[in-house]
């Protein structure tokens, strides 16, 4: 047991000095080749991507800012998920959340919503589906005002 916490415990240094050393080398190259040093970083640097950043449907999504703001909000299902999801990154659940909206069959939303929320809140019990309708529910009305 106690190999095992020090191996876990070496394997996170480990990755924290891969985290630094390319963090350094981004600064060394910073430092080496001024403001021109995206070019080693980003592919399209020269690109039209900030001409087109409206265009990214991820970025300009109304729905899904809708949910994350919902999920940040006070309401009660809200403060009930963000309780439960613990570390989980709420970013992603919206995005998830966003694609079972998006099911065109109404019963297969549900499914698909107390499937993602059992993923990430680790829950399984009849509150979840108790949970999924509130939130099923509250997420059409935002789609409806949306769309």
């Amino acid at each position: 047991m106690l190999n095992q916490k020090e191996m876990n415990s070496i394997t996170q240094v480990d990755e924290f000095a891969e985290i630094l050393a390319a963090a350094r080398r981004m600064q060394q190259d910073w430092l080496e080749y001024g403001v021109n040093y995206v070019h080693l970083y980003v592919e399209d640097a020269d690109g039209d991507w900030l001409e087109t950043w409206d265009d990214d449907e991820i970025l300009n999504h109304s729905l899904l800012d809708t949910i994350k703001e919902f999920l940040v909000s006070n309401d009660d299902i809200a403060v009930k998920i963000r309780y439960r999801l613990r570390d989980r990154p709420l970013f992603d659940l919206a995005v998830d959340l966003e694609e079972c909206v998006r099911i065109s069959r109404e019963d297969q939303k549900i499914l698909a919503i107390s499937d993602i929320l059992a993923r990430y809140l680790h829950i399984c019990d009849l509150d979840l589906l108790d949970l999924a309708n509130s939130l099923l529910d509250k997420l059409l009305s935002f789609s409806q005002n949306i769309f």
